[in-house]
């Protein structure tokens, strides 16, 4: 089964962004989450006019929740800031969590993230919260399972790891802005592609 990747961008917006979440789009990344946690809501819609309406199925707002139905963007992000999709959406709905009971409470999401599972390329001090052997038997009872992605640290060589704790995926964050802003983006989304296929 093919790996489910995300990516989740910086919180600020940047130079040519737009750009940038094609490229993850068109070279493997399955879907980009937008997450601004203080967008104005103009700066949101300035991002997703500039985005284009082919790539927004594949758009998952966490901020400006209520631009979801008005631009058809294809999912929406809850966590303690915004507790509930907007009422006409439709669209994928996923939530992040921290620990396993969280997951099972939050069952009925389409997708969850659970972090951290790695220590944190962005966050200083955010280190991994679960040891191999709990993720192992979280995933015989069914807890972390192929709708759960690991977040925290996720790195393309990670990739397989990831798999044989059982989830179906990973959602990546500061590896790509570190690639982006080095210019060597081209090569981690080679080396996504590498690694999200091994056993």
């Amino acid at each position: 089964m093919t790996m489910h990747l995300v990516v989740i961008t910086q919180p600020d917006f940047e130079a040519g962004e737009a750009e940038t979440i094609r490229k993850l789009l068109d070279g493997g990344i399955d879907r980009v989450h937008l997450r601004k946690p203080h967008a104005p809501e103009a700066a949101m819609r300035q991002l997703l006019d500039a985005l284009g309406s082919d790539l927004l199925p594949r758009i998952t707002l966490q901020d400006c929740l209520g631009l979801a139905v008005e631009y058809g963007v294809g999912g929406v992000h809850l966590n303690a800031r915004h507790p509930e999709p907007p009422q006409e959406f439709r669209g994928l709905v996923s939530r992040s969590c921290h620990s396993f009971p969280e997951l099972e409470e939050h069952a009925a999401c389409d997708y969850l993230f659970l972090s951290p599972i790695f220590d944190s390329i962005s966050k200083a001090g955010y280190t991994a919260r679960f040891t191999a052997e709990a993720l192992h038997e979280a995933a015989t009872h069914g807890i972390v399972n192929d709708r759960v992605l690991a977040l925290g640290g996720v790195r393309p060589e990670y990739l397989p790891r990831i798999r044989t704790y059982g989830f179906g995926g990973a959602a990546l964050m500061g590896c790509i802005w570190q690639a982006a802003a080095a210019g060597t983006l081209p090569d981690t989304l080679e080396a996504i592609r590498k690694y999200r296929n091994e056993e």
